[in-house]
């Protein structure tokens, strides 16, 4: 079922993504990253990024844990010069040193790329490397007691996080759920835990449930049937982020994309609207499986309220589990 986004997104990072000037074709889609090499307490942080566009100004701001870093502290603006792959090493600012958790946030000036990510500020080794966490915490469900208990199996969790457990009526996510309770990660990766049905759910056919970060950053949510021999079947252990790129455009007609990383067997809403909204409360185009998941190709057509429009934002989102990728493209015909 599950992707949590670590809204991405957690520290999860999605991203509209930057396509190359025509004719030439359309860069490969990807998601800048960047994941915590080193810390000096109080002192600066080193962190080595991925995917990052080249000769883009990005301002480097470091915030309180759970904002993302957004609202930030700016430390410096960098240019990523050829882009890809590069060290860079920040000072903490005095107004964070002596926290324990810092956010920190590398944010473009001129375009909508960012990433972000977060580091214990204390000496890397007695950290175990947990600072640099990446990818997503994700769950299945393992089991269903009706009307009483449900039981999951998590994956990728961070290490030494609290979460709060919510339950809620099906397409909520669990967002503003009835709080089951609260649970520490403690050594995190993948473990079982076991909820109790709140009676106020008794007798709903579906439920959703959500494990999310106290501290904001990270969050997982999924659903369930609450029915003990309907258990939905779910390849657990997913990790990563889906991502698509652009491989062809029909001018007021249609597009096509490939996937990458993609997660096995889910239904995903296609939907298109105007440049800037990521896709979110889009024309719908249609829905599509996954199937076997990882890299595939697919067509879409381009609503006709869309036709005209020089830039169009798609968003691929799961109809249950939280996955989602977005991108954009010029409304031209190519290759």
């Amino acid at each position: 079922m599950k992707k949590s986004c670590l809204t991405i997104i957690l520290c999860t990072l999605a991203l509209v993504l930057s396509v190359a000037v025509y004719p030439k074709a359309v860069q490969s889609a990807t998601i800048p990253t960047f994941s915590i090499v080193a810390v000096e307490e109080d002192k600066n942080v080193t962190i080595y990024t991925k995917n990052f566009p080249a000769n883009k100004d990005f301002k480097v701001l470091m915030g309180e844990f759970g904002t993302k870093g957004l609202g930030g502290i700016e430390v410096i603006s960098i240019n990523t010069g050829s882009g890809g792959s590069f060290y860079g090493t920040f000072i903490i600012p005095t107004a964070l040193q002596g926290r324990n958790l810092i956010a920190i946030r590398l944010q473009g000036t001129d375009s909508t790329y960012y990433a972000y990510n977060w580091f214990y500020n204390g000496p890397w080794e007695s950290n175990g490397g947990s600072a640099g966490y990446i990818g997503i915490p994700t769950f299945s469900i393992s089991s269903v007691v009706t009307d009483s208990t449900v039981s999951i199996l998590t994956n990728n969790f961070p290490a030494n996080i609290d979460f709060k457990v919510t339950m809620g009526k099906m397409g909520t996510k669990g967002v503003n759920g009835i709080t089951i309770t609260t649970f520490n990660s403690a050594a995190g990766g993948n473990f079982n835990a076991t909820y109790d049905i709140p009676s106020s759910l008794h007798g709903d056919y579906q439920i959703a449930i959500r494990l999310e970060a106290t501290g904001g950053d990270f969050y997982a949510y999924n659903w369930f049937y609450n029915d003990t021999s309907s258990i939905p079947t779910y390849t657990p252990g997913y990790t990563g982020i889906p991502t698509f790129s652009i491989s062809a455009v029909t001018k007021n007609n249609t597009v096509t994309i490939k996937t990458n990383n993609f997660p096995v067997n889910m239904d995903f809403k296609v939907s298109m609207g105007k440049m800037g909204t990521k896709g979110i409360d889009g024309a719908y185009v249609t829905t599509t499986n996954s199937g076997p998941g990882g890299i595939f190709s697919k067509t879409y057509s381009i609503p006709v309220g869309l036709y005209g429009e020089n830039l169009i934002a798609i968003r691929l989102e799961a109809i249950s589990g939280g996955y989602y990728a977005f991108n954009w493209f010029y409304n031209n015909t190519f290759p």
